[in-house]
């Protein structure tokens, strides 16, 4: 059997190293490959630019199978160079306007698609959509989904997450009530949430992550809201005032980049999934003990390994529609930092 030879470009920042550990440590099968724009040290590290396609052609002739995107692609030249080479893709990175506008390219491009193209950009390696499933196998009861998110600032965190805020703080984004876009800006409609793993109740506030988009849009879930709470209590209520006394559009953008990119060395993160239906409330609570970089490259792994099976034939995916709920769910379970808890 031929190894696959699998391409991580970005694969010296954060997620990308982490994916990488854990795809050498259970697939001896595969060939890795890092793709970054300074020339690493072993033939299989390749000098690319995300901004410069003449630096592509290192992945053609090196007969790559699978690219893995760890790093931000604005104009999506990557995408366009798996579409039109027939490689596989995958990507992990896209905050929900860059995900609309390659899900669009992508579709646009159906004709000539004769590889796998997912979209993988949902909160933590996109497995909510698996973990809705999974409590509620029946789309069609679902009214509600909310989403509640506990991040560390003391958690080891890359700089994209961080960009994206401050980059977007000011600008209004899209939540879904019966189907109706609402126009809302982050940290602002703050509610109480009484967060599972012992932390208890917190004022959490909006925040833009993709699974608005694909819960409401891919998924048919009429209302779907996503709130978020830092660890520090102190730092959640300061970014409700900035944003409420609009201190957020008076701040330079490097200001306010330094504002979110306190990045520490590593802490817990968790996130609950709420789902409605008529007449139930289910909720599954997930706690990541190693962190946001840690969960994202599991969940990554598991998609790869799922698109170099057989099985799976061409097209455009979003995470979640590769796997089984339950495939997904056991290998979460399973897996030795991540705890999971079901609640009916």
């Amino acid at each position: 059997m031929m190894r696959k030879k699998i391409l991580i470009i970005g694969g010296t920042g954060l997620v990308g190293k982490v994916i990488l550990r854990i795809l050498q440590s259970g697939n001896p099968n595969y060939n890795l490959f890092v793709g970054s724009r300074q020339l690493g040290k072993t033939n299989n590290d390749l000098v690319i630019d995300v901004t410069n396609p003449k630096t592509f052609d290192c992945i053609t002739q090196n007969k790559i199978d699978l690219i893995v995107l760890c790093t931000k692609d604005s104009t999506n030249e990557i995408l366009q160079f798996a579409i039109q080479n027939k490689l596989d893709y995958i990507d992990i990175t896209k905050p929900t306007p860059d995900l609309t506008i390659a899900y669009d390219l992508a579709r646009a491009n159906n004709q000539k698609i004769n590889s796998r193209i997912v979209f993988s950009s949902g909160w933590m390696g996109g497995i909510v959509g698996s973990l809705v499933d999974f409590i509620e196998p029946d789309k069609h009861k679902i009214q509600e989904t909310n989403i509640f998110i506990y991040y560390s600032v003391k958690d080891l965190a890359g700089k994209s997450s961080a960009n994206f805020l401050a980059e977007n703080v000011c600008k209004p984004f899209i939540v879904y009530k019966n189907n109706k876009p609402q126009k809302v800006k982050h940290f602002l409609n703050s509610e109480k949430f009484d967060f599972s793993f012992g932390i208890g109740k917190r004022q959490v506030y909006n925040l833009d992550v993709p699974d608005l988009f694909i819960l409401n849009q891919i998924e048919k879930i009429p209302t779907v809201s996503v709130k978020m709470t830092y660890n520090s209590k102190f730092i959640t209520s300061l970014m409700g005032y900035f944003q409420s006394l609009k201190i957020f559009n008076i701040m330079f953008l490097r200001e306010r980049q330094l504002l979110f990119g306190s990045s520490g060395n590593g802490d817990q993160t968790i996130f609950e999934v709420i789902v409605k239906t008529a007449d139930t409330i289910k909720r599954v609570s997930l706690q990541s003990s190693k962190g946001q970089a840690e969960l994202t490259a599991f969940s990554t792994v598991l998609h790869i390994e799922k698109m170099l099976s057989e099985t799976l034939l061409s097209g455009i995916y979003f995470s979640h529609q590769l796997h089984s709920a339950n495939e997904v769910y056991e290998a979460l379970n399973n897996y030795s930092s991540i705890n999971l808890k079901i609640i009916e």
